[in-house]
């Protein structure tokens, strides 16, 4: 195995950045901070400054010693393929940062979903006992800008799929919040591999404990990936835990999430973490993460609630799930990443109370079709509408006088809208235009 590369380690050799996002970018800043004026390379950018994969910049980077990758390229890409291949260490910049940090200071969290909610409540409860936190990672903030703060307690980072095949350590302590079939074909359309790159974070050197979902029949079955020791959080833990009260939760699985955090933190030793009083105080003036089960508005009486970042089958199961006796109008459709949808038809059988599935394109009727060969039952309908204003018109008038209109709709927002806070925008426009 090649020596673990930091950030530290990076002046004096030849670097190249593939990929100018978000992340990039950050990238870009930490190279210039340390003296180094990388190659950049991107496909999308139209800046004589950055050379396209096939137009130099690939042969550019194959004269790099390091190459910094940004997440959203796949590590199984042709280009990241080559390079590997002519020898050249691809990394990423948060893989950079971790080989350098303090990790007994650090937890990673990460899961197909809820890993967002679960970091930014176990930072809310740090910053709340009265220590100073950086909230960082895939939640939007990479901890190796230099624009951001560095001299904090405790760092909390959400870490993706993406970026977990691209780290080389693991701190003690990391969380797994929930695992389900997600981003395929980043992961080569193979979902054991996408598993093994998602859990491969709880095992890098450095690993002890993981925080796990014990309410996952996948996490329990992959119990061999999660790394030396697991504590296992369910649901129905601390059934009387009156410092959940606060953070006005919506839904099982966040009530799962919070606990997770704690756990999180009573691992990582935060102070006041095992204090339930402490706790309840910390956890006063959560405002939750926006398009997560955020209600937007209500209108005669029916909701409107965004959860827009639900793009897969195991959250908006959870989302349907957080409204268990009111009618539910579901808008569903996006971007289609080949996940199976027959699970969501199956996990709405044992539904009670109506829901009315609206289709919406790109995939919408493709969900609507999966949902119906699922034989759901008798209190689930469907319905396809062409764009999502219809479908909020449509819900607004089905769930009169007291129901739901949930914007979660399985899949990515990417093809129709730049991306979600777009697509919500659209939602909240459509809620107005019904009143």
């Amino acid at each position: 195995m090649p020596p673990t590369l930091s950030w530290s380690d990076l002046p004096g050799r030849r670097v190249g950045i593939l990929g100018l996002g978000r992340e990039g970018e950050a990238s870009l800043r930490a190279c210039r901070v340390r003296g180094i004026e990388p190659v950049l390379v991107d496909d999308a950018l139209p800046d004589p400054a950055v050379l396209p994969t096939a137009d130099g910049g690939l042969d550019a980077l194959l004269g790099c010693d390091v190459v910094i990758k940004t997440p959203g390229i796949s590590r199984y890409a042709p280009v990241v393929e080559k390079l590997v291949g002519a020898g050249v260490r691809v990394v990423g910049g948060l893989g950079l940062w971790l080989a350098d940090a303090d990790l007994g200071r650090v937890a990673c969290i990460t899961g197909t979903k809820g890993k967002s909610t679960t970091t930014a409540i176990a930072g809310h409860l740090v910053r709340g006992l009265g220590h100073r936190c950086l909230v960082a990672g895939n939640i939007g903030v990479p901890p190796f800008d230099p624009e951001v703060e560095q001299d904090v307690d405790y760092w909390i980072v959400e870490v993706s799929s993406y970026q977990a095949v691209d780290v080389p350590v693991t701190p003690p302590v990391t969380a797994v919040t929930s695992l389900n079939p997600d981003h395929l074909p980043w992961h080569g359309g193979d979902p054991e591999n996408y598993y093994r790159d998602k859990l491969s974070l709880c095992t890098r050197p450095g690993a002890d404990l993981t925080v796990a979902n014990g309410d996952s029949e996948l996490i329990r079955e992959r119990r061999h990936l999660l790394g030396p020791r697991v504590r296992w959080v369910h649901a129905t833990d601390e059934p009387d835990a009156r410092w959940l009260r606060p953070l006005n939760l919506r839904g099982v699985h966040n009530r799962r999430n919070a606990l997770m955090a704690r756990a999180v933190l009573e691992d990582l030793g935060v102070p006041g973490a095992d204090d339930p009083e402490a706790l309840e105080r910390a956890a006063a003036g959560y405002a939750g993460l926006e398009s997560r089960l955020q209600v937007v508005g209500e209108v005669s009486g029916v909701t409107f609630v965004d959860d827009g970042l639900s793009t897969n089958v195991l959250p908006t199961l959870a989302a349907v799930e957080a409204f268990p006796d009111q009618r539910v109008a579901l808008i569903v459709g996006g971007q289609d990443r080949g996940i199976d949808y027959r699970p969501l038809g199956e996990g709405l059988r044992s539904r009670t109370a109506p829901v009315r599935v609206l289709a919406v394109p790109d995939n919408g009727p493709h969900i609507r079709a999966m949902i119906e060969a699922a034989s759901p039952g008798p209190a689930v309908s469907t319905q396809d509408c062409p764009d999502l204003p219809d479908a909020v018109r449509a819900g607004f008038e089905w769930a009169r006088p007291d129901g739901v209109v949930l914007l979660s709709p399985a899949a990515p927002s990417f093809g129709r809208f730049r991306d979600y806070r777009e697509r919500g925008a659209v939602f909240a426009a459509a809620m107005e235009a019904c009143r």
